[in-house]
């Protein structure tokens, strides 16, 4: 039985200036478990990527629970949080100029996080990550003399160069063109047989279409679930697939522990509000939401 990787139990992000306090998380619950390969979408300001920055150690919550690993991110000292950073968990940006350093060649990037570490080998080690992400063959080259797409491709060996045991990937198809993040993709499924654990923020549709399960966030909140259907599972490589288009996944939406929902904004158009007022029922079994002025 797979172990519980990430634990989120009411956890609230409150941001304060000067002038006002901004609610970035309303009390987010989330369980993912050891070797699943996991999406957040949402839209901006949602709360994703202000998640995804406390389980890096990027940030503290303000309230609720979060462990990572079986370790609680709530009581670590900042010693204990520099150990976690290096050791747990490893970050790929949209941005890979926050992972890479220009004038060191894409092994000597790939070796320098372990210097911090008693990793051994590290040239060995490092040539290793190079080859599973397809850059072998470029070991030598410089920063500049790589596309944006191979610079991302080492950008992920650096992330993996201390064996994280959870992948935390922002945005990282956000600046490729489309082949490149079918390739990138590719390159997370295989990590992910191999047993690694990633968790990717994403805007990409077609990237999204092809994970297992998708988490949305709305409001600072878990709205709803994707899960890939089984007809879809082995076919994530079939080119004849447009990912953008079809409907791959069935979608759930989230109960929370206090048994509130949130009703998908197409949903509730369609059912014309004056207000916000519904009325629930229970028909056959099955709970109904509806407009409390329209008469059956």
């Amino acid at each position: 039985m797979a172990e519980t990787m990430v634990q989120a139990e009411s956890l609230v992000k409150i941001y304060k200036t000067k002038e006002t306090e901004v609610l970035a998380l309303q009390g987010l619950d989330l369980v993912i478990e050891e070797g699943e390969l996991t999406a957040i979408i949402g839209n901006s300001g949602s709360g994703k990527s202000t998640f995804l920055n406390m389980i890096g150690g990027l940030d503290r919550p303000s309230a609720g629970s979060l462990q990572v690993g079986g370790k609680n991110l709530f009581t670590m000292t900042e010693k204990e949080l520099v150990l976690y950073k290096r050791d747990t968990v490893g970050f790929v940006w949209q941005n890979n100029g926050r992972n890479l350093l220009p004038y060191l060649s894409a092994v000597e990037n790939v070796m320098l996080p372990m210097c911090l570490s008693d990793t051994k080998k590290r040239h060995d080690k490092a040539m290793e990550l190079l080859e599973m992400v397809g850059m072998g063959h470029k070991k030598h080259s410089r920063m500049n003399m790589l596309s944006g797409g191979e610079q991302q491709r080492v950008a992920i060996a650096i992330a993996l160069a201390n064996s994280p045991r959870l992948l935390l990937a922002d945005e990282p198809t956000g600046s490729v063109d489309m082949k490149t993040a079918n390739y990138i993709f590719d390159v997370f499924s295989e990590l992910n047989k191999n047993g690694q654990t990633i968790l990717i923020v994403t805007h990409d549709v077609a990237l999204s279409k092809k994970v297992k399960r998708v988490v949305a966030i709305r409001d600072g909140k878990i709205s709803s679930e994707r899960v890939l259907k089984e007809a879809y599972a082995d076919r994530l490589q079939e080119s004849s697939i447009d990912w953008r288009q079809e409907e791959t996944q069935d979608e759930y939406v989230i109960v929370d522990r206090v048994g509130r929902v949130q009703i998908p904004a197409d949903l509730l158009q369609a059912i014309s509000l004056s207000d916000n007022k519904v009325s629930v029922g229970l028909h056959d079994g099955k709970i109904v939401i509806s407009n409390p002025t329209q008469k059956d």
